[in-house]
């Protein structure tokens, strides 16, 4: 099997556990405080982590801490907006706003590539038609015979973003020798940020049932510590663009997990709005290999910037 086969199939392997995780949390925020159990959730992963690879772990040099402590804020952000959305909004609902990470990616990157030393990469056409269409499909799936568009699904649209940064920065320090050590400070920022933020801003509530538990350890071995890894460690041994095709698949994964689970419906109308999403996410990340969509819109800086 080919290097790139192997990270495409490790990597639609976690895209499963991604898309299993909403219907997951979902249930567990019924009765328990969000930001608590998030943190609960990187603490626990930062020291699976350390108890496997302590010799790694114990010496960590400046570069993995700053790097690492960068995108542990990305990704806190992003996961507390989640977590807190997913209080008032469905999961199916939640995993497709959550999905438009893929078509504002290219835009933060586009951003963030003016302050950054990144590839330079200009807007294409496949790109704005994506978000276009994307939009469409967030309109359709949040449609008044849908439920409306509400708070948690505003939260669930700031997680996006702070995905996209925390996506733009992990391909700035890819270079990073030891990504196992980017990997712990990722998670051990997010662990303390999360308690911090959970002791200012919450009552702090939680059931240690069975199902708090079992939910608890699965996100934290399977969904956090090994999927995050994987994706760390093999996302740059295929293509941005078939990374991003086979991420497109956790929204509809999770549409059918929540479904099955808690027999969530959205209607014929969110059924439309999914796919206009699903499609804007693919013409967005194909926007390089179709001619017609190739066409750059917003011209590059010059390199003199």
């Amino acid at each position: 099997m080919s290097k790139q086969r192997r990270a495409e199939l490790l990597l639609l392997s976690i895209t499963l556990v991604w898309g299993s995780t909403f219907v997951i949390t979902k249930s567990v925020l019924d009765e328990n405080s969000p930001l608590f159990y998030t943190s609960l959730r990187f603490f626990l992963s930062a020291a699976v982590l350390f108890a496997f690879f302590p010799k790694r772990l114990i010496r960590i040099p400046r570069s993995a801490i700053t790097s690492g402590s960068v995108l542990g804020v990305f990704l806190y952000i992003g996961f507390a907006f989640q977590t807190v959305g997913l209080q008032y909004t469905t999961a199916s609902k939640s995993a497709f706003f959550t999905g438009m990470l893929v078509v504002l990616t290219p835009i933060v990157h586009f951003i963030a590539q003016h302050f950054l030393k990144l590839q330079k990469k200009a807007l294409k056409v496949g790109n704005i038609i994506g978000v276009i269409c994307a939009a469409t499909g967030l309109y359709l799936l949040t449609s008044p015979s849908d439920g409306g568009f509400n708070i948690g699904d505003g939260l669930t649209l700031i997680c996006a973003l702070m995905f996209a940064f925390y996506i733009v920065y992990l391909d700035f320090v890819s270079d990073e020798p030891d990504k196992m050590q980017l990997t712990f400070v990722m998670f051990l920022v997010c662990a303390v940020l999360g308690m911090a933020c959970a002791l200012l801003f919450e009552h702090i509530d939680a059931h240690y049932t069975a199902q708090y538990i079992t939910s608890l350890l699965y996100l934290t071995i399977f969904a956090t510590v090994i999927a995050m890894g994987v994706q760390n460690r093999y996302q740059g041994d295929t293509t941005p663009t078939r990374a991003a095709v086979i991420f497109a698949m956790e929204p509809v994964i999770a549409g059918i997990f929540a479904y099955v689970v808690r027999g969530e419906i959205i209607g014929i109308g969110g059924m439309i709005g999914g796919g206009a999403i699903i499609a804007g996410l693919l013409l967005s990340e194909f926007s390089d290999e179709i001619p017609g969509l190739k066409r750059n819109v917003i011209q590059e800086i010059t390199s003199s910037h």
